[in-house]
């Protein structure tokens, strides 16, 4: 599993990278491997939770983003390896 933090780094860039942005994301929950993605507040930035990859394919997609490519944001992935879960969430040990 991995949170992928995107801080800003030039937020004035934003407006002109934000449908290439957006459509990076569909692409994640469409691919299967977004779980759910938001603001970080107050305005900072953005969070992503994913899975069902490895980390250098995380990495690779991540570099695909508009707004890392542009120096919009900056990109953190953390990796982590559930121990314990909810019921609902078990699927992220496998």
């Amino acid at each position: 599993m991995f949170v992928i933090t995107l801080r800003f780094a030039d937020k004035s860039k934003a407006p002109e990278f934000m449908d290439g942005h957006n459509a990076w994301i569909k692409r994640g929950f469409d691919d299967g491997v977004f779980l759910a993605a938001g603001s970080l507040q107050p305005n900072a930035g953005g969070a992503i939770l994913a899975h069902k990859a490895s980390p250098e394919e995380i990495e690779a997609r991540v570099q695909d983003d508009p707004f890392v490519a542009e120096g919009v944001v900056s990109a953190q992935i953390l990796v982590i390896s559930p121990g314990r879960t909810d019921d609902r969430l078990a699927f992220l040990k496998a």
